[in-house]
């Protein structure tokens, strides 16, 4: 065949196989047999193979996966990927309504109702098409980074490799085609497995004698970040679309999945429209029942306020919007026997009680440990060894003691109190005033050591492959690590005498080692292992100080003006940065070749770079949330007080004190108008 032949037919080749996968997989209305589609797309790969410049990003034959990646690279998401608050009653449901209502959404619930999606329990991921193709697909991540795993993603036959709209209606037409196909547009969806294909996998595996998977959703987020791609296409993941964050011109919520479904995504065919609470609880009370009967996995329903302006008006409080709930159906519960209680020492020094309890099924997966949180939650709730409690278990939270069964006590069961020595060390045990938790004093304990050095080679810190729990006990044990700075000083002769290291090995994790010594601030933060501090209030410090020397120079009234840091946070980073053992590690990480870059982000505009904002009062076209949101978004920090570095103070209606002290310092006061009129 011609080349000039080989094309057109290609190109007849690749539409027909799309098609037909479009019509099998999203709408489930095969045309053709299974042995015809394998045919094709036969015919498709040698063509391909004899004339290998004519392949395209889009073509079927891309889906199969390409070489195993040494490691997934980092992506900044433009929008941040946010959480969710849970209510876990109709009371609850009802209250946040109120809520809304309070804050001036009553007229957008009359008009628009909500929007009721049943929640996946999968992977949440991010898809960005670029002039129709799909370049970037990646996790959630911590929200505002996630891992590219594009070359996984691209295996999961429910992720068209290119988009294009598949039918005409009313919603489109008044949009236009260009403003979605052209230029850059995101959707953002779950990746899960199905019970069926769930059960499969778990013969398979029982016939080759491997042990089984425990839920379908661990399976799902590992196959996504599986840095074989092959691997992955060998699991029959699902997809379903939730969102388009990218502005198209949308008024409602609901149109989202509208143009997810015209675009060639699949949408979940139960999620559904309600005019006002009473059918959502409607809703969810059939979902409650019925639950059991769908394909796949569900631990509750996502409610949505359906009009976009005003759920972005609402903005968000702490990391999730307020136009936005998770109604989680009742938890599974078990009853078990305590036999023991250990414990734990966390890399803080923290002691965690834990309870060993005979073996339970529950929520798909056996359990035999539970968190017991401390001494006060065990006396508060009376828990005893030997009780018969109850343990509950909700998807994949950990598991948790609900209570005891004090009906069936036999009297000779025991009381616990937490122990006066470190269970590892041997070391003073203290409780820190005004906190419930006790804490080994010793900062060279064993365990502590260990854990620390785990915490700072992991995934969302320094993500060093290679330096695994059992290598680094190892490493402790023959004295090669001891904190952070003696990993990066590492040499393959080191390693190489270690039992489960060969040359190779030896030298494919001090490459490794090499390789992860470029690390963004936020993460730099979050790997120090700062107590209270966790990977979003880290995002949240680099995001206002901006660079490590602003961090490591910054004081605790500075770190107290930082909006969503409180008191406890600001102290903790005080005691950590005022310690000069903590500045001279970080100091030799430095002098060790490790590059801490500025805070990136990609939607940052430089209107208000490097002016510092409070904003006080009711302010009438935005919460204060979604204030604090524009002020970050264009460069600006956000402070919840006010100080002498304070440049602007946004006064609302009914100001507070801060504008008294605002006076004091000299700080400029402005109107809400003023304000708009700077970001415009």
């Amino acid at each position: 065949m011609e080349r000039i032949e080989a094309k057109k037919r290609l190109e007849v080749l690749r539409a027909e196989i799309d098609d037909h996968r479009y019509r099998y997989n999203v709408l489930d209305k095969p045309e053709i047999s299974d042995a015809a589609y394998d045919s094709l797309f036969h015919e498709l790969v040698k063509l391909e193979e004899e004339f290998p410049d004519l392949v395209t990003q889009d073509s079927p034959s891309q889906r199969v996966g390409g070489e195993p990646l040494k490691k997934f690279e980092k992506v900044h998401h433009s929008e941040r990927m946010l959480s969710i608050n849970d209510v876990f009653s109709d009371e609850e449901l009802r209250a946040w309504e109120e809520r809304l209502v309070k804050m001036g959404a009553k007229k957008a619930i009359e008009s628009g109702g909500y929007f009721v999606e049943l929640k996946m329990d999968g992977l949440a991921v991010a898809l960005i098409y670029k002039n129709g193709m799909l370049e970037i697909g990646s996790t959630r991540g911590d929200g505002a980074t996630g891992e590219n795993v594009t070359q996984n993603l691209k295996t999961v036959k429910l992720i068209p490799l290119a988009i294009r709209f598949r039918g005409k209606d009313e919603l489109l037409c008044r949009r236009g085609e260009s403003g979605v196909l052209e230029g850059r547009i995101e959707a953002r969806g779950e990746v899960f497995l199905s019970k069926s294909d769930f059960e499969k996998l778990n013969a398979s595996r029982e016939e080759e004698g491997l042990p089984k998977y425990a839920n379908p959703r661990n399976i799902a987020a590992g196959s996504v970040r599986q840095l074989d791609p092959k691997i992955t296409a060998k699991r029959d993941l699902d997809f379903f679309v939730y969102s388009i964050p990218t502005k198209v011109g949308l008024q409602y919520h609901h149109e989202e999945h509208e143009l997810a479904c015209a675009l060639g995504f699949k949408t979940n065919k139960e999620n559904k429209r309600c005019k006002n609470i009473e059918e959502v609880i409607k809703y969810l009370n059939h979902w409650a029942k019925a639950r059991e009967k769908l394909p796949y996995q569900t631990d509750g329903v996502v409610v949505i306020l359906d009009d976009k302006s005003e759920f972005e008006r609402l903005g968000s409080v702490g990391k999730a919007p307020r136009g936005m709930v998770a109604y989680k159906f009742p938890a599974e519960e078990a009853t078990s026997v305590i036999r023991e209680i250990i414990v734990q020492v966390g890399r803080t020094g923290k002691l965690t009680p834990v309870a060993v309890m005979d073996p339970t099924l529950i929520a798909g997966s056996t359990v035999s440990r539970a968190t017991l949180h401390n001494q006060d939650e065990i006396e508060r709730k009376d828990i005893r060894i030997g009780d018969t409690v109850i343990i509950r278990k909700a998807g994949d939270v950990i598991p948790e003691v609900v209570e005891p069964i004090k009906k069936m006590r036999r009297g000779d069961e025991k009381h616990f109190s937490m122990p006066k020595k470190c269970p590892i060390c041997g070391g003073e045990v203290e409780k820190h005033e005004g906190e419930v938790d006790f804490y080994c004093k010793d900062s060279k304990c064993a365990v502590r050591k260990r854990r620390e050095l785990e915490f700072f080679v992991s995934k969302n810190a320094f993500d060093i492959d290679g330096l695994g729990p059992k290598i680094i006990e190892k490493l402790i044990e023959v004295g090669l690590a001891g904190s952070p700075p003696d990993i990066f000083e590492l040499k393959v002769g080191d390693l190489e005498p270690l039992e489960r290291f060969a040359e190779k090995s030896a030298q494919n994790t001090v490459e490794a080692i090499s390789n992860s010594k470029k690390i963004s601030l936020e993460r730099f933060i979050y790997a120090l292992g700062i107590r209270h501090v966790g990977s979003e209030t880290a995002v949240d410090l680099a995001k206002y100080l901006g660079s490590l020397d602003s961090f490591m120079g910054a004081k605790r009234e500075e770190f107290e003006g930082i909006y969503g840091i409180g008191e406890k946070v600001a102290k903790s980073l005080q005691e950590y940065l005022s310690s000069e053992k903590n500045q001279s590690m970080i100091r030799k990480l430095i002098s060790l070749g490790v590059k801490v870059s500025p805070y990136h982000s990609p939607i940052r505009k430089n209107i208000l770079e490097g002016k510092s904002f409070v904003v006080t009062g009711v302010l009438s076209s935005m919460t204060r949330d979604d204030a604090h949101k524009k002020i970050v978004t264009f460069g600006g920090v956000v402070s919840s007080s006010v100080t002498s570095k304070t440049d602007f103070l946004v006064v609302g209606e009914e100001p507070g004190s801060k504008l008294a002290r605002a006076k004091k310092f000299g700080v400029r006061p402005i109107t809400e108008s003023e304000f708009v009129k700077m970001i415009k």
